[in-house]
């Protein structure tokens, strides 16, 4: 990453919410700005109260905010500090989401479901975003669905690097996507650490529940690394690394950006036949969700780095020009 000019950033104002404080302030201190003074309370009733105790106005304001668990909570708050900085008269509102609730909602699958994740980007849009910064949606249709600029961040190339510094570029192993849906990523991932591509095919009856129907590539004799945007419960990563030892892998490494980690997800990856869980700090993971087998990199050095060349006027796709 490049060098940061404090001096170029003077109208860069970066706040956040209550939903990863942690990462926005990652990320304000390797750009060398600080993180904005804001309050967010509830009333005694749960409603949310957001006061900007700094000026605003004229600035380009960032609000980094992932709309993780409590995914309604962390909206509602999203949204009414939004509200709070377009009354303040600012020069532009940037909003940085390092994960999208509700972006699964994407499509409907039955007749009368909604499509969730369009409502989302409307409420967005609607309160005032110039733009909106997001890492790994989980369909990449989203971006479609603002009508304002989106710059989709990939974490993938995060997750490489690591992956090559642990040796795994070394070892006869094998990239795997856990569905269709998410080959794209695992052919890049597989292209950066030069190594073959096998795919999970599998069908989801019902929510939660998924059956594996073949594994279309060689794993005999590999390590698999599986690649996913997000891991919920868990129960889909670990039956597909059953299903891969089954057929030969000598080991299972479990790779995705947003580490949701619902229920139990934690002991069941702990338990399972998996060597290793390595994710991103998208989303926060608290101590009591940790387990032994599991790495969390970084998304503050990307994150900063985006929002620097946002705010310069600079390229964002150009960092991911090996990618995809």
């Amino acid at each position: 990453m490049e060098t940061h000019n404090n001096h170029n950033l003077s109208r860069l104002k970066i706040f956040t919410g209550n939903a990863n404080p942690e990462l926005a302030h990652k990320i304000a201190d390797i750009l060398e700005v600080k993180v904005g003074r804001a309050t967010t309370t509830k009333f005694s009733d749960g409603e949310v109260r957001a006061q900007i105790d700094e000026s605003a106005r004229g600035s380009d304001v960032v609000i980094i905010q992932s709309t993780c668990q409590p995914a309604n909570d962390n909206i509602m708050e999203l949204l009414i500090m939004m509200d709070a900085f377009r009354r303040a008269s600012v020069q532009s509102m940037t909003v940085v989401l390092p994960y999208y609730g509700y972006a699964r909602q994407d499509k409907k699958i039955k007749p009368r479901e909604p499509v969730t994740a369009r409502l989302v980007a409307d409420l967005l849009t609607q309160t005032g975003a110039n733009r909106i910064v997001a890492c790994d949606l989980h369909a990449d249709q989203i971006q479609g669905f603002f009508d304002v600029p989106v710059d989709h961040l990939y974490l993938g190339p995060v997750i490489g690097r690591h992956l090559i510094e642990q040796g795994y570029a070394d070892q006869d192993a094998v990239v795997v996507s856990p569905d269709v849906g998410g080959v794209v990523r695992a052919r890049a991932l597989a292209e950066m650490l030069g190594k073959p591509l096998a795919i999970i095919a599998k069908r989801r009856p019902e929510p939660g529940r998924v059956d594996i129907v073949e594994i279309i590539g060689d794993v005999s004799g590999k390590v698999c690394i599986m690649i996913d945007d997000m891991v919920d419960t868990g129960g889909s990563v670990v039956q597909g690394a059953e299903a891969l030892l089954q057929r030969g892998a000598t080991d299972i490494v479990v790779t995705c950006t947003h580490p949701i980690f619902s229920a139990n997800a934690p002991q069941r990856l702990q338990d399972g036949p998996i060597s290793r869980v390595i994710c991103t700090d998208t989303i926060p993971v608290p101590q009591q969700k940790r387990f032994n087998k599991l790495t969390i990199l970084s998304a503050a050095p990307l994150l900063a780095e985006a929002i620097r060349r946002i705010h310069m006027h600079e390229s964002v796709s150009s960092l991911f020009e090996t990618w995809r």
